[in-house]
């Protein structure tokens, strides 16, 4: 009796621990997340500086990417890409260790240092480009533009199978075709900007619901006139539906970037996976809703193992999901010299984290799927054994199956830009927010000089909490 109460007691403390490690990495930060929505940014910056000893290995690279962008809003530039570098190095170490990740996957991902998702990864060089640009050092942050691409492909290139659809960045190539075309290298813009406009056509309509902005259509049209290419101009002109008129223009240009409230945050849940037999030693788990399948061959496994194996009908893995932040604005304009400019969709970053995960989730599941039915057939040899000691061994894979719910949650949910001419001097710029019926106005000031292109990136900060459901997830 005294050794079953212990047992029981044992049972109680495990539960327990497990209850208490259920909160999302959101609820845990949800401190940090709330100086962000009230614009306390220095209280943001002090509560990384205090808590950085606390996040230890496992989120250092979160706390780095999280320095990142606080600093970078608060224009501390240098102090911002500083951190980012770190950032950067840490993902290129993880990168060359790819192969001994797949070889070391454990129960919960939780406990080891976090792997930052793939569009989490070139979201450091663009957040550091930003940063160069504010610093005026434009060389610099096409260097960063250009790594986006290239990162892309590197990490692509690692897969076999259920690649990622988010391999090229079309607004990359937007920012490296407004570098050049600040610096007049018309040409250089023109590839760039035609290398944009074949992605949005090609990838993200398709894949992210985004469609060719606006500006874009009109940048590949001015900066094939100033090329004179002449063919290239009449097939875009027939392209887009759109006569290009050559302007005399005295002043200089702003472009203007928006980013619109917050990506999503991550949660657990659990994907059902039923169990049927093929034959020939093969079983596969197939899961209806989602319409996948995946076989595994037990066959040169012991008799106990397959007896085991053949006593497993249902099977719960736990995986990491998005849920989705609502931006409270669904509309913004910029208003310069009595001109409105409409600013266009450029990136969906929300619709591009929800779909990396899933292609993800199709890489990794097979691994995971594998690894808990082994586990659940342990489970079973052993509490044919053992009554309590089964019981025990439940607990603990209860215990060690959770989904990793860390993510960068300072990314924006969408970025929006436009080109708008401005007079030299001093002038006064009207951002202008739409939330249904409801608009909201802010003034910015530049001096502007003649021929000269300046860049502004701004963060509206307001966005609507997590939302319930799944989403869409595919």
């Amino acid at each position: 009796m005294r050794k079953n109460g212990w047992f029981k007691y044992v049972l109680v403390l495990t539960a327990l621990t497990i209850l208490g490690g259920c909160a999302t990495y959101y609820q845990k930060t949800l401190k940090y997340q709330q100086f962000i929505y009230s614009g306390e940014l220095e209280k943001a910056k002090k509560f990384l500086d205090k808590n950085e000893v606390k996040t230890g290995k496992k989120d250092r690279i979160l706390y780095l990417m999280n320095q990142g962008w606080v600093n970078w809003m608060i224009d501390k530039n240098t102090e911002s890409n500083k951190y980012l570098e770190e950032a950067d190095l840490m993902i290129e170490d993880y990168r060359k260790k790819f192969g001994l990740e797949l070889a070391t996957l454990v129960s919960n991902p939780s406990i080891k240092p976090y792997k930052p998702e793939d569009f989490e990864k070139v979201m450091v060089n663009y957040l550091k480009a930003l940063n160069y640009l504010n610093m005026n050092e434009y060389d610099e942050a096409l260097v960063e533009a250009r790594r986006i691409n290239l990162k892309l492909q590197e990490i692509n290139d690692q897969y076999k199978d259920h690649k990622n659809r988010y391999d090229n960045d079309a607004f990359a190539h937007v920012m490296m075709g407004l570098i050049y075309d600040a610096n007049r290298e018309y040409n250089d813009a023109f590839i760039a900007y035609r290398n944009a406009y074949n992605i949005y056509k090609n990838d993200y309509a398709e894949n992210f619901g985004v469609q060719t902005p606006e500006q874009l259509k009109k940048d590949i049209l001015r900066t094939a006139y100033l090329n004179r290419f002449g063919e290239e101009l009449e097939f875009y002109e027939k392209e887009f539906g759109m006569k290009y008129e050559p302007k005399q223009h005295t002043g200089g240009e702003l472009i203007f970037i928006w980013h619109n409230g917050f990506g999503p945050v991550k949660a657990e849940w659990g994907i059902n996976f039923v169990k049927t037999s093929s034959g020939g030693g093969v079983i596969v788990f197939h899961n209806e809703e989602l319409g996948i399948s995946f076989p595994f061959f037990i066959g040169d496994k012991p008799d106990e193992e397959k007896s085991a194996f053949a006593q497993l009908n249902f099977i719960r893995v736990a995986f990491p999901k998005y849920v989705e932040r609502k931006p409270v604005y669904t509309a913004a304009s910029v208003t310069a010299d009595g001109n409105e400019y409409p600013l266009q969709v450029a990136e969906d970053i929300n619709a591009i984290a929800f779909k990396t995960l899933y292609d993800r989730m199709l890489r990794e599941m097979a691994n995971s799927l594998l690894r808990l039915a082994t586990k659940k057939a342990m489970e079973y040899a052993v509490r044919q054994e053992n009554q309590d000691a089964g019981a025990a061994l439940g607990i603990l894979n209860a215990l060690t199956e959770k989904a990793d719910t860390r993510n960068w949650q300072t990314l924006p949910y969408e970025i929006r830009y436009v080109r708008i001419p401005l007079d030299t001097g001093n002038q006064t710029v009207r951002l202008k927010t739409f939330a249904g019926s409801r608009s909201e106005e802010q003034n910015f000031q530049f001096n502007i000089q003649k021929g000269k292109t300046y860049f502004y990136t701004f963060q509206s900060l307001e966005t609507q909490p997590p939302q319930g459901g799944y989403g869409t997830f595919e």
